[in-house]
């Protein structure tokens, strides 16, 4: 059965924000995410545009054009740095109504185990499809190591029913080759819940990315549960893994990008024989758990929530 309702991103972080931040402060403002006027403004609580949408999405530009529109949000709260700076940049957005609250996972416990020589090497991919399905195809054309074998959990159905039965259709070629390729499993749509479960099952997480991530959860969950990462640098994917994946320069040239791509899958399955991988991982981790865990997150929410509120009253 078609997953009904929509569990993307944006949904998942609304979800962790009821569950820890204070209800008495949620229900103090009104919070709208990434499109302006998808909830109405209300005309007593704090509004807040939270912002996790690129800059240059179709159903954006104009509002944030118009600057007679900055007014009416009190607040402007975005995911990273790179998206606070396009849309300030962009739109001369006040800086002063604006701040960075960055997305946030909950706890992954990681079974971090030592490689051992000669072992499979699964690799996972959980993206979207439009967001680099077709370069990771191609670059595990070119993987020479028979060791390495690819899951694919990649479909519209994560954005609910209605997105994609208008949409998926337009990935079946995509999907079909996967489904051809030797060292690739083509698997589909699994629930959130599903893949952090079996993220154990696997050494490398791969995500050439192709589009301007603002931020990328699925990258926080596969570090978090301690998966070496192998990802473009494209958007805020740098800032959101810091120095911890194997970062591919991004190109448009999707051909060269997939090859590669290759090689640093490649590479990467090699690191694995490394002895120090491991505890590269497990600094990881902590970065993660640091900045990232959605217990922080919550108490970064409380204290902005205060403060903005009693600067109203």
């Amino acid at each position: 059965m078609t997953n009904q309702n929509p569990r993307g991103g944006t949904e998942l972080q609304l979800e962790y924000l009821k569950k820890h931040v204070e209800t008495n402060l949620l229900n103090q403002v009104e919070i709208c995410t990434s499109v302006p006027g998808k909830v109405p403004l209300h005309p007593t609580k704090i509004n807040i545009l939270w912002q996790k949408n690129s800059w240059d999405q179709g159903n954006l530009i104009s509002w944030f054009q118009d600057k007679s529109n900055h007014h009416k949000y009190d607040w402007y709260v975005f995911n990273s740095n790179w998206n606070f700076e396009q849309f300030t940049k962009k739109f001369e957005l006040p800086t002063e109504k604006c701040l960075v609250i960055k997305n946030g996972i909950e706890n992954i416990e990681p079974i971090p185990t030592i490689y051992k020589k000669g072992e499979p090497i699964k690799i996972i991919h959980h993206c979207t499809p439009w967001r680099g399905l077709s370069v990771l195809l191609g670059a595990m054309q070119l993987v020479k190591n028979p060791l390495i074998s690819l899951d694919v959990y990649s479909s519209t159905e994560v954005y609910g029913a209605a997105f994609h039965d208008h949409n998926d259709h337009h990935y079946h070629d995509l999907y079909n080759q996967a489904k051809k390729l030797p060292n690739v499993n083509y698997i589909g749509y699994r629930p959130n819940e599903y893949i952090k479960e079996h993220l154990k099952d696997y050494r490398l997480f791969v995500y050439p990315s192709i589009w301007e991530e603002t931020s990328c959860i699925s990258l926080l969950e596969a570090m978090a549960a301690g998966l070496y990462c192998v990802t473009t640098n494209y958007g805020a994917l740098y800032e959101t893994g810091a120095e911890f994946p194997m970062y591919v320069p991004y190109s448009n040239d999707y051909r060269s990008l997939a090859k590669k791509f290759a090689g640093s899958i490649e590479m990467a399955a090699l690191s694995l024989e490394d002895p120090n991988i491991i505890e590269h991982l497990k600094m990881q981790k902590k970065f993660v758990n640091y900045f990232y865990d959605w217990k922080i997150k919550g108490n970064t929410w409380n204290r902005f929530l205060k403060g903005a509120i009693n600067a109203k009253q």
